[in-house]
């Protein structure tokens, strides 16, 4: 599993309730295409596209977005966030 923890500030909350998109925090050597596969395996849901970017502390950090348009906000209360 290469996800590690959802990524939450005040920007990704907006990020989350404007465009539909999450962010996660990832091992470092993940790709989009494991990114992509486990989040559909974990929580079935489809995704639309994946961006990766590392942080300034060093961390992988991947903003997902999703085909459905409740997707991101369902996932997010699945894990206790919101």
């Amino acid at each position: 599993m290469v996800l590690r923890h959802p990524y939450v500030t005040e920007k990704a909350m907006m990020m989350l309730e404007n465009e539909n998109k999450i962010q996660v925090l990832v091992d470092k050597s993940a790709s989009k295409d494991d990114i992509r596969r486990d989040i559909e395996r974990a929580f079935d849901q489809k995704v639309a596209s994946v961006q990766t970017m590392m942080t300034m502390k060093g961390q992988k950090k991947a903003i997902v977005s999703f085909e459905n348009d409740r997707a991101a906000e369902e996932i997010l209360s699945r894990l206790g966030v919101m």
